[in-house]
């Protein structure tokens, strides 16, 4: 019996939706509308929003290192591609996520200062998490364990040198920083998005870097700035929340108020920094110990493990523009102590590096370019980004600001980096 014509139809319409569909996910092709036989539509702006996720597998300063050092980098290709010697970090991107060790390198560079501008350049952050390598931030030993958990005015008082008493509101673009909230056994989320919309979900820089950095028995009881919001946070990385680039990119995408003109993953650019993940061999993650696996070990294993099963979902999403809208930079590093003294030669080592990446429909391979060399093609393209800005008409993001300034508040208390740990 013939297909009657209506049939046809609807098996023609059903094959062009499902084209569409894969098009648009598995290719990351923008829109929803065909401008053609088979083409889905572009967007009608070339721009893209610059994300900066870095990872939180651990809650040490060394869990921060491979990041501070890229950054630091990233930072000096930027001014001399733009031209402009106190270029910063955060002035090339549009939102940033980190968790555990991660999210206190984060909120370090977008954290506003007395003038308006970035209070801390990457490389005054890097000899921060240099000289804090060795010192187990979020351990049972040592100053930052005594900080988070609320004990020790002394190292409470350091803290607040680098922070004072700023909030969420007080960082110059968007911030993100993921803990899970064992009062209700959920993730939480503290975004200044949120922030600037309600005090009660205002936090101090300083509590919120405690929250996705608190480790071990004790959870880091914190609270909004009006009081109404508590939250019994444990570490991002504890909480399989290591890699906060998927809540970025959806942050990005569902927030048409800041964001009001990204459509698809095609209108990101994402770079995305690990941990560097503790190996014997190159290419390889955390070993597990042939003993049975204390509570942290196997939490810093299944933080690894999920962190890269957050890339290669991030990078098969941007399909064929992975690599050039999603770059990841991860590296190992070996199965020993890291001090002071070697973290410089130890970041070196992680930059020159090549790593694994995810390919579509090919599995992961070994990336054709070192760290370095991703980091260096970022500055390139977030450059170009900037000077496409300039010309746009359309602003493709709007910040949202909060009224009035709190600029003395973001300024009191904080020093250098460098000055932190001669007042211990």
């Amino acid at each position: 019996m013939a297909a009657s014509p209506m049939g046809m139809d609807v098996d023609k319409l059903s094959y062009e939706i499902f084209s569409l569909l894969e098009s648009k996910f598995l290719f990351g092709a923008g829109g929803c509308l065909s401008s053609g036989a088979g083409t889905p539509a572009r967007p009608f702006f070339d721009g893209r929003v610059r994300v900066l996720a870095i990872d939180g597998c651990g809650s040490g300063a060394e869990d921060a290192l491979l990041a501070a050092a890229a950054l630091a980098r990233l930072e000096a290709r930027l001014r001399r591609r733009a031209g402009d010697p106190d270029a910063r970090v955060a002035d090339f991107f549009d939102v940033a996520a980190g968790a555990g060790a991660g999210g206190v390198l984060a909120a370090m560079l977008f954290l506003r200062g007395p003038d308006g501008r970035p209070r801390y350049t990457a490389e005054e952050a890097l000899e921060f998490v240099a000289g804090s390598v060795g010192r187990d931030w979020g351990g049972r030993r040592g100053r930052w364990a005594k900080l988070f958990r609320g004990g020790a005015r002394r190292a409470e008082r350091s803290f607040r040198r680098v922070f004072g008493d700023a909030t969420l509101k007080d960082t110059v673009a968007p911030l993100l920083v993921p803990c899970y909230d064992l009062a209700t056994a959920a993730p939480f989320l503290f975004s200044r998005a949120d922030a600037v919309e309600s005090d009660s979900f205002d936090f101090t820089l300083r509590d919120v870097c405690a929250a996705t950095c608190a480790a071990g028995g004790a959870a880091a009881a914190v609270k909004s700035v009006d009081g109404r919001t508590a939250i019994a946070a444990a570490s991002g990385g504890v909480a399989a929340m290591g890699n906060p680039a998927a809540a970025a990119i959806t942050h990005v995408l569902h927030n048409k108020q800041e964001f009001p003109l990204v459509t698809s993953v095609d209108d990101l650019l994402v770079l995305s920094i690990g941990t560097g993940a503790s190996s014997s061999g190159s290419g390889g993650n955390t070993p597990m110990p042939t003993r049975s696996p204390s509570p942290r070990e196997l939490a810093r294993v299944t933080a690894e493990g999920v962190a890269d099963m957050v890339d290669e979902s991030v990078a098969l999403a941007f399909g064929h523009t992975s690599g050039s809208n999603y770059v990841r930079i991860q590296a190992s590093k070996k199965a020993t102590a890291l001090h002071a003294e070697t973290a410089a030669a130890t970041a070196c080592a992680m930059l020159s590096q090549r790593n694994v990446e995810s390919a579509l429909f090919r599995g992961r391979r070994l990336s054709e370019r070192t760290n370095a060399e991703k980091v260096d093609a970022v500055a390139a393209e977030l450059v170009k980004e900037q000077e496409r800005r300039v010309h746009s008409p359309l602003p493709n993001v709007v910040i949202k600001q909060v009224s009035p300034p709190r600029l003395s508040t973001a300024s009191s208390g904080t020093a250098s980096p460098a000055s932190y740990g001669s007042h211990q």
